[in-house]
C-alpha cells in the first residue's frame, strides 16, 4: 500500500489486498473511521535547480511518484516531470493512448496513466507482460532512452525520484550514477512498529561516520540513492 495523493483532510491510498489487515482496509466504506498515526519519515527532496524530475515507480511504487506529480503540478514553477511506470501485472488503472509527444521514443509505445494525462504530465508504461502499447522490458530500459536523447545541459537540469522493489531500485540507482544524476529511493521494507523501536525495518546506509544500520520508516524511507548499500 502506497500514499496517492493528500490534502488538508484527506488522504488517497492505492493497496492490493494482501494478508488480513488490508483486507478489513478494504471493507471500509466513505464515512467509516480509521485510526493513522503519520506521517513519519523522511521524506523526498526536490530539487528546483533541477526541473527535468525523473519520476519512476515499479508495482506499488507508483502512488509515490504520482504524489510528486501531484505536489509539483499544486505548487507551479518551471518543473518538466516525466513518469516512467512498470508493471508485471495488470496496471492499477486503464492505461490510454497518449496525446502528449514523447519523440525520443517508437510511437506504437503510447501508453499512459490517465490522471497524470489529465495534469499534463507525460507518462510511459513499461512491461515484460506483453501489455498494448508498453515498452517490452524493465523501467531502466526505458528510462535510458529519454536520458541518452538530453544534452549536457539538459542533463544537468535532471534528478531521478523512484520508488519500487529493491531490484528495481538498485538498477534504477546504478543508472543514475551512469549519467552522473542525483537519486533518490524510497525503500520498501515490511515494518512491524513503524515508529523506529523495533528495528525490523533497518538497512545498511553508508554515512559521513561509515556504515551504519538505519530504520526505513523513520530514517527514511527516503535515501540518497549512492548511500544505500544495495548487496548488504
Amino acid at each position: 500500500m502506497s500514499i496517492m495523493r493528500a490534502q488538508d483532510d484527506w488522504i488517497e491510498i492505492l493497496y492490493k489486498i494482501v494478508g488480513d489487515g488490508l483486507r478489513l482496509l478494504s471493507r471500509k466504506g466513505a464515512g467509516d473511521s480509521i485510526s493513522v498515526l503519520g506521517p513519519i519519515g523522511r521524506p523526498f527532496v526536490l530539487s528546483p535547480n533541477r526541473p527535468n524530475a525523473l519520476l519512476i515507480g515499479g508495482g506499488v511504487g507508483i502512488p509515490p511518484m504520482v504524489f510528486i506529480a501531484d505536489y509539483l503540478r499544486e505548487h507551479g514553477g518551471n518543473w518538466k516531470p516525466l513518469a516512467i511506470l512498470g508493471s508485471e501485472i495488470p496496471f492499477p488503472f486503464d492505461a490510454m493512448p497518449s496525446r502528449l509527444e514523447t519523440p525520443w521514443l517508437d510511437a506504437d509505445i503510447n501508453r499512459s496513466m490517465p490522471l497524470l494525462e489529465s495534469w499534463d504530465v507525460p507518462s510511459r508504461l513499461a512491461t515484460l507482460s506483453g501489455f498494448d502499447g508498453c515498452f517490452d522490458g524493465y523501467v531502466t530500459g526505458l528510462a535510458e532512452r529519454w536520458l541518452e536523447t538530453l544534452s549536457a545541459d539538459e542533463l544537468a537540469k535532471t534528478a531521478v525520484y523512484a520508488c519500487g522493489p529493491t531490484p528495481m531500485l538498485k538498477a534504477v540507482a546504478a543508472l543514475a550514477a551512469h549519467y552522473e544524476l542525483p537519486c533518490q529511493v524510497s525503500l520498501e521494507e515490511f515494518m512491524a512498529c513503524a515508529v523506529g523501536g523495533c528495528a525490523g525495518c533497518a538497512v545498511r546506509i553508508e554515512t559521513p561516520e561509515g556504515p551504519a544500520m538505519k530504520r526505513v520508516c523513520v530514517d527514511g524511507p527516503v535515501f540518497d540513492a549512492t548511500t544505500v548499500v544495495w548487496d548488504a
